[in-house]
């Protein structure tokens, strides 16, 4: 039976065998390609609020972690970023975690949720972020460098959790 809980010390081997190869791939996140594997836990685990992973049968299948989006008058506003790797997509992975993303930050009193630089060629992020009832709220020009298809649009993406 599948399950979502917070992320322990013993967990980070796995979640770096999966966030690593997507940090090196560069099409989807902003984040430097040749991150070390100190700055990516810093990142995904020590940075955050919490960090939980996706568990089947005892195997790590994904990642998500949340945070304020920013400080003070914006910090009731989160930002979360998953990692499902690629043998595992397309199994709902990436659904149960942004619901249970959803549930945790209204947990913690968030009030909204925002993705920042959503890759416009990240097409399947994007169905199903609008699918989980995201919006665009914003479009920056050329803002994501992609290794291959150069600057393309990212797209701010956001959903309000209560009032």
């Amino acid at each position: 039976m599948p399950d979502i809980r917070r992320f322990q010390p013993g967990d980070w081997p796995a979640v770096w065998s999966i966030l690593e190869p997507v940090f090196r791939a560069g099409d989807t996140y902003a984040v430097d390609m040749e991150v070390s594997e100190e700055a990516a836990r810093k990142l995904w685990v020590t940075s955050p609020t919490a960090t939980f992973v996706f568990r089947d049968q005892g195997e790590i299948l994904g990642t998500y972690y949340i945070k304020p989006n920013h400080a003070g008058p914006g910090s009731h506003v989160c930002n979360c970023g998953y990692v499902v790797p690629p043998g595992a997509r397309g199994r709902g992975i990436a659904t149960a975690m942004c619901k249970h993303s959803q549930e945790e930050a209204v947990r913690l009193e968030f009030r909204a949720m925002q993705y920042n630089l959503v890759a416009s060629t990240n097409r399947g992020a994007v169905r199903l972020w609008e699918k989980l009832g995201f919006e665009k709220v914003g479009t920056l020009p050329g803002a994501f460098r992609h290794p291959h298809e150069g600057y393309v649009d990212a797209f701010v993406m956001f959903k309000q959790l209560q009032k």
